[in-house]
């Protein structure tokens, strides 16, 4: 029987890039989303209207990705999230508190039901972190701390699930052209200053960001869990020559 994927978030960017390579490889794509005119366009099998930050929205993905293919799936890309950029003095509580929900919670409650689904059988995920949690980036400190959890989170279950055959990987995209940033990359100077920061320059697609999840999921990456790879064209570990 053909793999199942589900992927969440799918209507952004990376998430949609990524539903279009894996139906292209024959997958059978779940991709979740609280949109459904935004799901309309996303390459998949079957489109889910659920909202995972919540946990009866993680388990209503799971449940109806059963229910409507016939079984779990074995491959979980959770690709949702937010940002903001804000100094922590400038950050309202209320605002803090969301970033938290949509970026840490959603992956704690998305992660628990699909190992719930699997029922003791192997399976590869893949959460979407951030370069902010990997060095440190004046103005970031809310969406810091909440990708931040989600790395401790992937690495920590990495180690719980290993004996099960169960890969938790993921990755952290640098500036990454999508319609979340299209606000910010829209602005020529913030484009420009933004493709300068990175040692490859300019800045990267989400097609590109895809790719590495792609790769994380599947039989390539077999011997990788509980890594946390930047797609950030060399920001987080080198500096460019200056010239």
């Amino acid at each position: 029987m053909t793999s199942i994927a589900l992927i969440t978030g799918a209507s952004g960017g990376i998430g949609r890039g990524l539903a279009r390579q894996l139906s292209a490889q024959g997958l059978r794509v779940a991709a979740v989303g609280r949109d459904v005119d935004r799901l309309a366009d996303v390459e998949a099998t079957l489109r889910i209207v659920a909202d995972t930050t919540t946990p009866e929205g993680a388990a209503l993905a799971l449940e109806t990705c059963v229910r409507e293919l016939g079984a779990a799936p074995t491959q979980l890309a959770h690709c949702v999230g937010t940002t903001l950029i804000a100094p922590l003095h400038r950050t309202r509580p209320d605002v803090y508190r969301e970033l938290i929900r949509v970026n840490l919670d959603s992956a704690v409650y998305m992660l628990q039901a699909w190992l719930a689904a699997l029922k003791g059988a192997p399976g590869s995920a893949v959460f979407a972190s951030s370069v902010v949690a990997r060095i440190g980036v004046a103005n970031h400190e809310a969406i810091a701390a909440a990708k931040g959890g989600v790395e401790a989170l992937v690495r920590s279950a990495a180690a719980t699930y290993a004996a099960q055959g169960v890969r938790i990987n993921a990755v952290a995209p640098g500036m990454t052209e999508t319609p979340m940033t299209a606000g910010l990359l829209n602005l020529p100077a913030v484009r420009e200053g933004a493709g300068r920061q990175y040692p490859l320059g300019g800045v990267q697609t989400a097609d590109q960001v895809a790719d590495v999840l792609n790769w994380l999921l599947g039989d390539g990456a077999s011997r990788l869990t509980g890594q946390i790879i930047a797609v950030d064209g060399g920001f987080t570990t080198v500096r460019p020559l200056v010239k």
